[in-house]
């Protein structure tokens, strides 16, 4: 159903979707949008990043706990 939409359509769509909420509305609207974008790529990146460090924890002391009270 979507895909004979075509860009007629799309334009016909964004009119009507302009003339009923106002650009104030809409800008608003993308504002908030964009900034919830920000903060999920914020979060994502932070939690690799913790990922990361916690792996490189693990992978700096290899040696047995045995053999750290003879050192």
């Amino acid at each position: 159903m979507l895909n004979n939409i075509g860009l007629p359509g799309l334009l016909l769509i964004a009119v009507v979707v302009l003339v009923l909420f106002g650009r104030g509305k809409i800008s608003s609207l993308m504002g908030e949008v964009g900034k919830g974008i920000t903060a999920f790529k914020k979060g994502v990146k932070d939690g690799t990043e913790e990922l990361e460090n916690a792996n490189a924890e693990a992978a700096k002391d290899v040696t047995p706990e045995s053999e750290k009270d003879k050192v």
